[in-house]
């Protein structure tokens, strides 16, 4: 059986920050990507990171991810339906609510599963 979402925090690269919740046992990290001034390069920097190092349990079938940012420009949420568990990654992309650009959210899942603690620290250790 799943567990219940989690909520963490994080700061993107202007200093605004986002509420993010997540399910504990799916979300390894999310990015936010901005295209800076110019648009002819992005700024890339991790949002949120799971502290969990790998999975306490299967992630179950459903799993709902929701970012919101604390001014309230910006709130989504993405649940995927996934009983074979092979999605890994959602790239979700949104305007600027300052018109300057697009911001690109990467969901990266695919935490390592109960069990696999040979693969989350070596993971650890490489820093993703």
């Amino acid at each position: 059986m799943a567990r219940h979402n989690r909520d963490g925090q994080g700061t993107d690269q202007h200093g605004a920050e986002y509420t993010i919740s997540y399910q504990p046992d799916w979300l390894r990290q999310i990015k936010i990507s901005r295209t800076l001034a110019g648009g002819q390069r992005q700024s890339t920097k991790t949002l949120f990171r799971n502290p969990a190092i790998c999975a306490e349990r299967p992630p179950g079938e459903r799993v709902r991810t929701r970012v919101t940012s604390k001014d309230g420009k910006l709130d989504f949420e993405i649940t995927i339906n996934d009983k074979a568990r092979q999605i890994d990654q959602i790239v979700v992309t949104s305007r600027a609510t300052d018109g300057k650009g697009d911001i690109t959210f990467i969901i990266d899942g695919a935490l390592p599963g109960p069990g696999d603690l040979g693969r989350a620290r070596r993971r650890q250790r490489r820093g993703r």
